[in-house]
């Protein structure tokens, strides 16, 4: 198991992580700490647990609203699927339909120089 150390308020943290994911840890607490760097900034000291607590309800939130986007996709790759597959089967249907009609037109033109062809003989 791999260790960091990052650093989240000025303070230092040693984590540990599954091989190979050390940047990726380092980049999540990077990011955490500026959203408790921008509640400081907005508040000032209230006190590490507190600023904690809030940047964690921000990141809370901010997931939230992630997770209603990405349901709102999935439910429109949805319509859109379905969309699609009934396109598709309607243009399947029209294939059929216009290959019947070219063969039913196909076989009315080779009756008619069969017929005709008759009545010259």
């Amino acid at each position: 198991m791999a260790q960091v150390t990052v650093s989240i308020d000025g303070k230092q943290y040693r984590m540990a992580c599954d091989e190979g994911q050390e940047e990726h840890l380092i980049d999540l607490a990077e990011r955490f700490d500026r959203y408790v760097l921008h509640l400081k900034d907005s508040f000032g000291e209230i006190g590490d647990q507190r600023l904690t607590v809030m940047a964690g309800i921000m990141v809370m939130d901010e997931l939230s609203e992630l997770q209603k986007r990405v349901k709102g996709m999935e439910t429109e790759v949805l319509t859109l699927r379905k969309t699609r597959d009934d396109a598709l089967t309607k243009a399947d249907k029209n294939d059929s339909a216009l290959t019947g009609a070219l063969g039913a037109l196909a076989q009315r033109m080779e009756d008619l120089a069969t017929t005709l062809a008759v009545k010259k003989a």
